[in-house]
This record gives structure tokens, C-alpha cells and sequence, in this order.
């Protein structure tokens, strides 16, 4: 999360650890600047070219604007206002700044750019996974289904529906190694640690010895030719492994496979549904006349 307020702008982890950070939010009049306004988003890195990298904070959601909570209203008109509200008047007083001789602030200074997340209607899902997605400058796992109308859920959404490509399906464990040498997972089982028997994790090149991960978070991905669970990489941003009842969805859908083939003839199929058909046409109106649309969005 990023906690904008008077006394600076602060990174929030999943362990609610604070991070102040040099960034600058006018509000919409430009004479005040954004106190208490909650945003919650996501820490991307764009690869501009071989040798330039970025890093960009998405917004994909507003909970509160300057210590008014907005978390009851339906997720479309949340999504308008972090336009209308934190991106835009930074864009205004960038282009003023850009004009100005001696600029009394420097945007380009800042540690990371800032933007709004997009998002798409249901009907576009076949364009944003063949055209937008492969052309992204930042690695995607997958497509994350959005409710158009549905409150601001803390913690885990349950109505929220989560696809990812069958090879980027990923548990966190903690990975242990004991005196003798073996190797160990753990999952968190109703905030106790709980080993994982019979599992086994493969660490390729590029890593180094499995002693170094000891006591840390590693995401790994399933190899069901070889049996064992491959790390693709530490998350240095977590310090608590996944629960096993999330570890349980994910080899659901590892063993139910829903192919990208599968999952666009399901939407293809759902789009047609009058409820939905009906809907579609609404929001497309809707979103030629500045509204946002709905539904669904890419995952980072």
C-alpha cells in the first residue's frame, strides 16, 4: 500500500512495516497537498531497454481520500477517482514544473513513477492475452477478475477469481535445513508451522547452495514430470509462508489445468449470457463517454 499524508508518503508491507519515500501528491484545487488518501497497488519493474530498467508503483485501487474512507463504494467509481483524484494532479503540476526555469520540485528525481492500473471489460480478455500481454515490459503471471460493483474486501477477496498460466501456478514455503543436512518445507497451518512430507525442492542454476536459503521464503512452481517443486526465486518481501489451504487451490488448479484455450471458450460462452451481453453494452457506452470500464484486469 502507499499511505499518502502531510508528513510524507509512506510504503506499506504485508508485514505493515512503513517505508517513507520522496514523492509528491497535489490534490485536484493544487494548493493542498493529498493527507490520509490510501492507495493500494502494486511495485513493478519495467525493463525500458537492455541496459535501463524502471521501477513503477500500479494503482489498482483506493481505499480512502484524505481520511474519508471510500471502501463501501462499488470498485468502478474507485477506480475513476484514482484518476480524478491522486494521478491526474500530478500529471497537471508535473507539465507546470516542466515549464517552469528553475522548478521548485523534481518529478524526475522521484524513486519510482506512479500510475493508475488498467483494467478491461470481460469481452477483451482474448486481445489482452495474445496482443497487450506479450507486449508488456514487465513480467505477467496471469489475469485477475475484478467485480465491477463490488466493495473494497481487506485481506483475502474470496469472491475475487485469479487465472495464471498453468507453468506460473506457485506456493511460498519456508525452507529449512536441519543438522544432518535434509531439507525441509513448511507451510502455515492456522498461524502454526506445518511440514510438508514428501516434498521436495529443486534449486536450479543461477542459485546457490541450498544451505544459503535456510529460514527463508522461496516461491516455487510444480514439476509434475519430476515430482518436485521448483524455486523460482526468495521473496524478500514476505516473512510468513503461504497457508495450506492456499496451498491446497493451487495444486486444484495445477490438477484441474485450465488452459488458456479452455478459458477463453468459458468466456466466450459466458459474454453471450444476456445478463452479461446486456452489461457489456452498458459499460462500452459508459466508457466512451470517460468512464471506466470493468471486470478484469492483467496481473503483474
Amino acid at each position: 500500500m502507499l499511505l499518502l499524508s502531510s508528513d510524507g508518503c509512506f510504503l506499506v508491507d504485508r508485514n505493515f512495516k512503513f517505508r517513507r519515500v520522496q514523492l509528491r501528491f497535489p490534490c485536484k484545487n493544487m494548493s493542498e497537498f493529498h493527507h490520509f488518501t490510501l492507495l493500494d497497488g502494486e511495485m513493478i519493474i519495467d525493463t525500458i531497454s537492455p541496459e535501463k530498467q524502471e521501477r513503477r508503483y500500479l494503482i489498482y485501487d483506493l481505499i480512502a481520500i484524505n481520511r474519508v474512507s471510500i471502501a463501501e463504494l462499488p470498485f468502478c467509481e474507485r477506480w475513476k477517482l484514482i484518476e480524478k483524484e491522486v494521478v491526474d494532479p500530478r500529471k497537471n503540476e508535473r507539465r507546470a514544473m516542466d515549464k517552469h526555469p528553475k522548478p521548485p520540485y523534481r518529478y524526475d528525481l522521484e524513486p519510482f513513477r506512479v500510475r493508475r492500473k488498467d483494467f478491461w471489460l470481460l469481452s477483451t480478455v482474448g486481445k489482452v492475452l495474445k496482443e497487450f500481454i506479450p507486449k508488456l515490459s514487465h513480467d505477467a503471471d496471469g489475469l485477475i477478475f475484478q467485480g465491477w460493483d463490488d466493495p473494497y474486501v481487506p485481506r483475502t477477496h474470496e469472491g475475487l477469481l485469479k487465472w495464471k498460466y498453468p507453468e506460473m501456478n506457485s506456493v511460498d514455503f519456508l525452507f529449512e535445513v536441519g543438522e544432518d543436512g535434509a531439507e525441509y518445507l513448511y507451510l502455515y497451518d492456522r498461524g502454526k508451522k506445518r511440514l510438508m512430507d514428501n516434498n521436495r525442492v529443486a534449486f536450479g542454476d543461477g542459485f546457490d547452495s541450498p544451505s544459503s536459503y535456510a529460514g527463508k521464503i522461496i516461491e516455487c512452481s510444480w514439476d509434475s514430470e519430476e515430482n518436485v517443486w521448483v524455486c523460482m526465486r526468495v521473496r524478500v518481501d514476505k516473512s510468513t509462508p503461504n497457508e495450506f489451504n492456499t496451498y491446497r487451490k493451487v495444486m486444484k488448479s495445477i490438477t484441474d489445468n485450465i488452459t488458456e484455450d479452455v478459458l477463453l471458450n468459458e468466456i466466450n460462452e459466458i459474454i453471450t449470457l444476456p445478463m452479461y451481453a446486456d452489461r457489456i453494452r452498458m459499460d462500452s457506452r459508459s466508457q466512451k463517454k470517460g468512464k471506466p470500464p470493468p471486470a478484469k484486469m492483467e496481473r503483474n
